[in-house]
Parts: C-alpha cells; sequence; structure tokens
C-alpha cells in the first residue's frame, strides 16, 4: 500500500482518558435563523438559571455546589475544564462557529467571547477554557450561539462540560427511542383529554374540512406557541404540524389556513389585547378553530385569571361561532395553571387539552416499566418542548379533533356569556390603542415623538422571518433634561399601557398618572429582556372621561422609554 492509500496514522497515540464530565444538551436540534447580515444563527440563551436548568435536565446533575457554581462565571471557570462540542450538518460539509458568551452587569459590557470555527461533520471539537483569557467583568454565563455563513441549515448538536480535577459528574443516561405507534404512547395521548365538554363547535370545523370548504386554524398564546424549541420554529411548531395533520385526516381539496400568534413571555393580558389585531387580523380574519394557550405565562397576570376569562369571552362572542380549545402546556418541573384557569372552561363547557395530565404521570417511570418519552427528550430546555414536545402537543390537540369528529349529538349551547363568569370578565371588551389607531383618543405626544425600532420580534403563522411586535409606537430617546410628558384623552372604564421590556442600561422608569394622581411606576429592567408587558393603569367600574400622563421618573430624564400602547375599556 502506497504512503497516500492509508486510512489513518502509522501509529495511533494512546487514548487520553476522558474527563468527568456531563451534557448541557443532547441530540439538539438547531435551525440557522436568518440574519441582517445573510448568515445563520441559532441563539440558546444560558443565563437567569437556564444553564443550571439544563445541567439538571440533560446531564442528571443533582450536585447543589455544581449547580450554584453554574450560575456565574467565576464558578463556571473554577468548575469546567473544557467544552466537548458536537455539530452534525447533513451534508458534513457546512462550517460552523461554536460561540460562548459571559455576560456582564449589563448588556454591551465588556464579556468574554470563547468561539471555534469547525465543520460540523459530527466529530467531536474539545474547547480547552484554560487557554482563554477570561475578562473581569463577567458575571454569569450568558448565551451559546452557533453561527453558519448562511441560514436556513439544520443540525443536531450535543454540548457537554469536562469538569477540573476534584468534581465528580453524574452518569450519563441515554433514553430509548419514542415509539409513536405504541399502545402506551396511544393511552398517553387519551389523558390529555380534560374535558370534553361541548364538541359541536369543533365538529362543525371537521365537517366544514370534510366537504372541501376553506378552513382556517388559529392559535394565540406565549413563547411556545410562537414555536420555541421547535426546529425549524416555521415548521416543526406544535400550530403548524397540527395544521398539517388536521389537513392530512380532514381536507378534501379546501385549503388549511394557518394563524399562529404566540408571543414570547407575554400572558393572556396582552393576548386580550392583541386579539382583534393578531388573530382577526382587524376584520380580515374568521378563524374557524381558537386555540388559546397561556397556562404556563400567566402566573404574572395581574388579575389572576380574569383577562384569560376575557380572552375566552372575546372569543365566544364572535357571531360565526368559532370552535375555542383551551390548551394547557406543562414546565419541565411538571406545572401549569390549569387548576387556576380549568374553571373557565367548565363554565362554558369548552374542550380542554392538558398536556401535563397526558406526559407528567410517566415521567418517573423508567424505560420498561411504563415511560414513553422523557423529560430530556420532551423538553427543549426547562420551558419549551422539543420537536418531540411539539409533536406530543400536536396529538393531544388531534386526539381532542378526533373525538369531536365521531360526536353525533350534541347538547344545546345556549346563551353562553349570560352565564355568571368563573373568575372575571371585566375586560372582555378591550380594545387596542396605538399611534396607528388613536381615533378614541386625544393625544399629546410631547417628548415621546420618535418610533422605536428596536422591538420584540416573532414568528407569526408559517414565517420564518420574524415581524416585530407593536411597530406603531411612542418612543423617548432620552436626549432632554426636562421632557415633555406623553399626554392622552380619553373615555374609558378601564386601562393598561403597554411599554417596552429592555435589558438596555441607557433605558429608563416612567411614572404614569391617571387624573393627576400617579398610579404606576414602570421600570423597563423588570424582565431584562427586549419584551412587551402590560400593566393595569385604570380599573374603574364606570365609563369617565380620563387625563393619562406618562412622564420620564426624577433622575431618569435622560434615560429612554417606549409605550408601546394601550389597552382601553
Amino acid at each position: 500500500m502506497s504512503t497516500e492509500e492509508r486510512k489513518g496514522p502509522v501509529a495511533p497515540k494512546d487514548p487520553t482518558k476522558k474527563r468527568p464530565f456531563f451534557y448541557i444538551m443532547q441530540d439538539k436540534q438547531i435551525f440557522a435563523a436568518p440574519q441582517p447580515d445573510g448568515r445563520g444563527i441559532q441563539y440558546i440563551y444560558e443565563d437567569m438559571g437556564r444553564l443550571q436548568d439544563s445541567a439538571k435536565l440533560q446531564g442528571n446533575v443533582t450536585d447543589e455546589k455544581i449547580l450554584q457554581m453554574l450560575g456565574t462565571a467565576e464558578g463556571f471557570r473554577k468548575l469546567v475544564h473544557s467544552i466537548g462540542v458536537y455539530v452534525t450538518e447533513e451534508t458534513r460539509k457546512e462550517t460552523v462557529t461554536f460561540v460562548l458568551q459571559m455576560y456582564g452587569d449589563n448588556q454591551g459590557d465588556p464579556a468574554t467571547i470563547v468561539s471555534k470555527s469547525f465543520v460540523a461533520d459530527g466529530s467531536e471539537q474539545i474547547i480547552d477554557l484554560t487557554e482563554v483569557d477570561w475578562c473581569e467583568n463577567d458575571k454569569v454565563p450568558g448565551q451559546i450561539r452557533f453561527e453558519y455563513d448562511r441560514s436556513g441549515i439544520q443540525s443536531m448538536v450535543d454540548v457537554c462540560l469536562y469538569l477540573n480535577d476534584g468534581f465528580e459528574a453524574p452518569e450519563q443516561i441515554t433514553d430509548s427511542a419514542v415509539d409513536f405507534e405504541s399502545d402506551a404512547y396511544k393511552e398517553m395521548i387519551h389523558r390529555s383529554l380534560m374535558q370534553k365538554g361541548n364538541l359541536e363547535r369543533l365538529h362543525k370545523v371537521t365537517e366544514k374540512a370534510k366537504n372541501g370548504e376553506d378552513v382556517t386554524l388559529s392559535f394565540i398564546g406565549g413563547s411556545i406557541t410562537q414555536g420555541a424549541g421547535a426546529i425549524p420554529i416555521h415548521k416543526k411548531c406544535y400550530a403548524r404540524i397540527y395544521a398539517d395533520a388536521f389537513e392530512e385526516k380532514y381536507g378534501n381539496g379546501g385549503k388549511v389556513n394557518l394563524i399562529k400568534a404566540g408571543v414570547g413571555g407575554t400572558p393572556s393580558e396582552l393576548g386580550m389585547i392583541r386579539f382583534e389585531r393578531d388573530v382577526l387580523r382587524d376584520g380580515k380574519e374568521k378563524p374557524d378553530l381558537i386555540v388559546i394557550e397561556f397556562a404556563v405565562n400567566d402566573e404574572g397576570d395581574e388579575t389572576q385569571g380574569v383577562c384569560y376569562e376575557s380572552l375566552v369571552r372575546k372569543c365566544l362572542a364572535l357571531p360565526w361561532k368559532p370552535a375555542v380549545v383551551l390548551l394547557f402546556a406543562v414546565f419541565s418541573y411538571d406545572w401549569n395553571l390549569q387548576d387556576r384557569l380549568g374553571p373557565v372552561g367548565v363554565k362554558y363547557d369548552i374542550p380542554m387539552v392538558s398536556v401535563l395530565d397526558a406526559v407528567t404521570p410517566q415521567f418517573g417511570l423508567m424505560p420498561g416499566e411504563g415511560r414513553v418519552i422523557s423529560k430530556k427528550q420532551f423538553f427543549y430546555d426547562i420551558y419549551h418542548p422539543s420537536n418531540y414536545g411539539h409533536m406530543v402537543m400536536r396529538d393531544c390537540l388531534m386526539e381532542m379533533t378526533a373525538e369531536a369528529d365521531k360526536c353525533t349529538e350534541f347538547e344545546a349551547e345556549g346563551d353562553l356569556l349570560g352565564r355568571e363568569p368563573a373568575i372575571g370578565a371585566d375586560f372582555e371588551k378591550v380594545y387596542l390603542v396605538d399611534r396607528k389607531d388613536i381615533s378614541s383618543a386625544e393625544v399629546s405626544e410631547g417628548a415621546f415623538a420618535g418610533t422605536d425600532k428596536v422591538l420584540q420580534m416573532v414568528e407569526m403563522d408559517s414565517e420564518v422571518v420574524p415581524v416585530a411586535e407593536f411597530p406603531n409606537n411612542w418612543y423617548y430617546d432620552g436626549s432632554s433634561d426636562d421632557p415633555e410628558p406623553f399626554r392622552m384623552k380619553i373615555s374609558c372604564q378601564k386601562l393598561l399601557i403597554i411599554n417596552k421590556d429592555s435589558g438596555e442600561p441607557d433605558f429608563g422608569t416612567a411614572e404614569v398618572f391617571v387624573d393627576g394622581r400617579k398610579v404606576l411606576d414602570v421600570d423597563p429592567h423588570v424582565n431584562g429582556w427586549t419584551h412587551c408587558n402590560p400593566l393595569i393603569a385604570l380599573n374603574g367600574a364606570e365609563v369617565g372621561l380620563h387625563e393619562v400622563e406618562v412622564r420620564m421618573a426624577k433622575g431618569d430624564e435622560r434615560k429612554k422609554f417606549t409605550i408601546l400602547g394601550f389597552g382601553v375599556v
């Protein structure tokens, strides 16, 4: 054999003994989402406890000392010797750049960035952290990125942390494949039928499709409905794959249209305000089905369910009587708000689907003893489902749809809105006021005359390119020592202000006054990222003319602030 024909080294070195390690990602699907500069990037945020959650979920880590160390840059440096990265792309030819970025006290502060570029052929890449020149400003592990020169590339990744001397890692567990055709899987899905309720409206949707007519399926919720955890988000999210499955089973030549209106990190308090815009598309759409998913987003709802029931009643009040389904997703610690929100479905006899009821009873079982899918397989991170998890959610919805399709007898619906609310319906008739439509208000913009372009971005419907939420806003750019307040006169009973949260230090707190009385201090740093935040400014019993004023707090006159809009009753 010639030298050129040899396939490997003549005398391979002895293998290097591997350090103890645990996974923070395992068999994780990623998608290079399009960026303005033409590149494709998958962002995975690791701050705010998410790295610790990944270690628990993917790496079987229970040692509290290790988990605590992962929460700070200093602890991470003491714990982690090196990072093992595996990226497998279909052609095995694309070059990917792995990036670990630390965060300082504020966004934009100098912080360490560790990166390595390599061919995504599935081989392990070791990044030795002992050679890194760490920045003294580092506070926490911030994010991991996978960067490609172009968008649209799908890959499978594993990332493990190799530990320094003196630390031990737990045994790493490999899951068996999920059998989606097994009787155990079907039994698990059937448990999701929390309440069948009156299935007549949903039955009419399947009949309409089988008759060859077009149908429109709509979804409103938080980040799970937006598609978080699904790779790629616009093709594998539960809403898209449910619409596909619905069309395959019930479609008879007509189109199945999808309206997907999930906004990450937001509750039904915002959902009820944006419903007409994002679901009904300002009267242009008449969805046949509306799925409401806020069961893991509403913990911070100021009204403890009144906003949720108000949204449900908005849907039930539509004159074409669409089917309404309440969907209760689940977090990895076996939690959601179905106990708080479920009475709303009971009150109006609405079909309710609980993913919690389906999957949590079997999570604690061992393979071979009844476990169908593990938490590691179901969840992309502690909050969001993986592709497998989105498939389970699709199948839970399809189970309820199948129940409706086979029904032949239904009880009379009666006057649903005449029923006494289960929690409350104070905001049932809330509508959005923003710069695009201020016909019901008299506005003096003052220093808030700008328009903020740096907004929360959301993938809508079947699109992969995100669109800006609340683009018709009022923005103060921090350019004045004595900024003129925003003023509005409006006749209303109740009022919510929607502000932009931000992690940027140059945003400041604004004060909200109603009829000369201060009612709110609005701090845009409460959530620490660019996102939409609704707050109740007025919750009156009678309609009256009110004067609303938004002014920068003392000491924050040179800080920025964005009013995204108002919810008005």
